[in-house]
């Protein structure tokens, strides 16, 4: 997750108004892996998410374990992104083998350590 910079974001054209500003970033998730990334609690009015060709953004996402491609790398990448009602820093919750971590994407605005939902 592009957790180092402030992502750049465009105007959607979505009529959600939690997501008004888009932020392109792609998810890079090991094969085989399961993982469930959700926006944090609190911001589920503010922000979404999605990747794949055909996702609507949603405040969850459920990537299902898939086996690496014959002859391909370890790695699967998706496009997609998060959306935002207005510029953020957004916490997102990820789940993945019993474990959870917040992570906090500077969506147009960056995140300091004052910073919270």
């Amino acid at each position: 997750m592009p957790t180092g910079r402030v992502l750049q974001v465009a105007e959607s054209g979505e009529v959600d108004p939690a997501a008004r500003w888009f932020a392109k970033w792609g998810l890079v998730v090991r094969a085989g892996a399961e993982v469930d990334l959700l926006v944090a609690p609190g911001w589920e009015g503010r922000a979404r998410i999605a990747w794949g060709p055909s996702a609507a953004p949603a405040a969850t996402v459920h990537v299902s374990a898939c086996a690496p491609a014959a002859g391909k790398g370890q790695w699967l990448a998706f496009a997609g992104g998060t959306w935002v009602a207005r510029a953020a820093c957004v916490p997102l919750l990820v789940r993945s083998g019993g474990r959870q971590a917040e992570v906090r994407l500077a969506v147009g605005a960056p995140c300091d350590d004052a910073d919270g939902p």
